[in-house]
């Protein structure tokens, strides 16, 4: 059972999504007062505005829920709102224009599941903008998206490869000592016990 908060733009919407979610088996649709328990909230609005914002960063302070997703019903958000949509829990956007309450529940549930629901235009900006976080901030600080140091991600990918520290020292043209620092201070920082584990981490991570 999958408990859902609807929040609209105005009453007349919001009581209209409200009855016909209540015809969906699966959904609890939750009263106002029940709002911060909900696993989904479907967010109704023609276009995100400041005040849309603001009311998405309220709900997700108020939840309960630490998966709480939002699926986003609306005409347009630009590209600054969609960043801090997603960091306040944004798991799925619909285009008003052509949703229908099948394909919202079809969201709705993927997002459930720890999925997410976004076209492919949002897709894209969201790609554009990881590219450019990359290129403008981590790279010229030696770092990788998924937080290691560049060298950190080409010590473990050789690790991987079956290669011990003085093999890899001589590849990376490193001293066998630094192999062993950049080692230790990964793995103390990540809270990892040993250099199988820390590949595993990394396999598992999607670092390698």
């Amino acid at each position: 059972m999958i408990s859902i908060a609807v929040v609209a733009g105005d009453p007349i919407t919001g009581e209209g999504a409200v009855w016909c979610l209540r015809r969906y088996p699966g959904l609890n649709v939750l009263s106002q007062e029940e709002h911060r328990h909900a696993d989904v909230v479907l967010m109704i609005t023609p276009e995100v505005t400041e005040e849309t914002m603001l009311l998405m960063e309220s709900v997700a302070a108020r939840s309960t829920s630490p998966g709480m997703g939002i699926v986003l019903v609306t005409g347009h958000i630009g590209e600054a709102h969609l960043l801090r949509a997603v960091h306040h829990g944004l798991r799925g956007v619909m285009w008003r224009h052509d949703s229908t309450y099948d394909r919202i529940v079809e969201a709705v549930r993927a997002v459930a599941e720890g999925g997410a629901a976004l076209p492919p235009p949002v897709q894209g900006e969201l790609v554009d903008h990881l590219l450019a976080v990359q290129r403008d901030v981590l790279a010229p600080l030696g770092l990788t998206t998924s937080g290691l140091e560049v060298r950190e991600v080409d010590v473990l990918r050789l690790l991987a490869e079956g290669l011990d520290t003085t093999e890899i020292a001589r590849k990376l043209n490193y001293s066998e000592r630094t192999i062993k620092n950049i080692l230790s201070v990964m793995m103390n920082r990540l809270g990892l016990r040993n250099r199988t584990h820390a590949v595993a981490y990394a396999l598992r991570s999607g670092m390698l």
